[in-house]
């Protein structure tokens, strides 16, 4: 017969159990045993932060050790990018990868490092569709009137980026082969001051990250022509893909985990099966919907794979659009 005292150590026992990390550790000593630093090479705020802070704070319950954000900008996410490849391969500092480090792979020559070579991928994170957006007085409502009015107005059109190089810059680009238009491209500093100059009418339209300019196109302050993935976006349901008008067209920008490249197989493993248990949780999936964004499922092999094929898709644009950083 069970005693009160063992009922009540083999109750705290249980309890004490259900509050423990349920992550398991790997390695001697254990990883994680201490704090995790993942940086996010762009300023605080904006999706990634967003992405980042949701993530970190699941892996730190899960493994029972903080998992800390630290935002490092500067040069086109290239400062925080470097920071984590020269840093210990020891699973300690992470970085959130992005569209930036597919572009900058070709984009800018005068790269100290070999992206490919210097990072090993983890796991995806998400994916963001962006969307054409143009000013509410500009006599188009859909892609083919947008390229018709292109057309029929030659270098009279003006269309704004965050920055040159961007993703939302060359998606732009990438638009202007495709459907065999031109127009000028004004670069900004961030997406923001972009948007604002297209709603008042000095810039005709934009490629944005539905992120930062769907509840514009929903306050009915901005007109959406098209997303530039092949599906639908959940919060811009009825903005149809730029591909049912230009077959072949796709952009995205991407977000996923990488570390240093001789970061132990054993710890990769470990943290892409915890961040993909992370995504999957219902709480994480309807606050990454609510971004816009599209949850990125897989093992380190296929992210790495993916990394490839964006890194590769991105250098054709860039030899196509002919750009060069400055």
């Amino acid at each position: 017969m069970i005693t009160k005292r063992q009922f009540l150590q083999t109750a705290a026992c249980a309890a004490a159990t259900l509050a423990a990390p349920r992550a398991f550790a790997v390695g001697n000593p254990p990883y994680p045993s201490r704090s995790v630093k993942w940086v996010v090479p762009y300023a605080p705020g904006g999706a990634t932060d967003v992405l980042s802070r949701l993530i970190c704070q699941r892996l730190s319950e899960r493994f029972g050790q903080t998992f800390v954000v630290e935002n490092k900008p500067g040069a086109g996410s290239n400062i925080g990018t470097q920071a984590v490849i020269t840093s210990a391969p020891d699973g300690y500092t992470l970085l959130l990868t992005s569209t930036a480090n597919a572009i900058n792979a070709s984009f800018d020559p005068a790269l100290p490092y070999n992206f490919a070579k210097s990072i090993a991928p983890i796991a995806g994170v998400a994916r963001i569709p962006l969307v054409l957006v143009v000013n509410n007085d500009l006599p188009v409502r859909n892609v083919a009137d947008f390229i018709a009015y292109a057309k029929a107005n030659p270098g009279k059109m003006s269309i704004a980026s965050s920055g040159i190089g961007t993703s939302l810059h060359l998606s732009g680009e990438l638009f202007k082969s495709t459907a065999g238009v031109q127009f000028t491209h004004v670069p900004y500093r961030g997406s923001a001051p972009g948007l604002t100059d297209v709603m008042s009418g000095q810039i005709q339209g934009m490629f944005d990250n539905v992120t930062s300019s769907f509840e514009l196109v929903c306050a009915g302050k901005l007109r959406a022509l098209g997303v530039t993935t092949r599906e639908r976006s959940e919060i811009l349901p009825d903005v149809p893909p730029i591909a049912d008008t230009l077959p072949g067209y796709e952009t995205s920008s991407f977000y996923g985990v990488g570390a240093p490249h001789d970061t132990p197989r054993e710890i990769v493993d470990l943290l892409n099966r915890e961040i993909d248990t992370v995504l999957s949780n219902a709480e994480i999936k309807a606050r990454i919907a609510e971004l816009g964004a599209i949850p990125l499922h897989g093992s380190a092999g296929e992210f790495g794979g993916m990394l490839t094929a964006e890194t590769d898709r991105w250098r054709k644009v860039v030899e196509l659009s002919g750009i060069k950083k400055e």
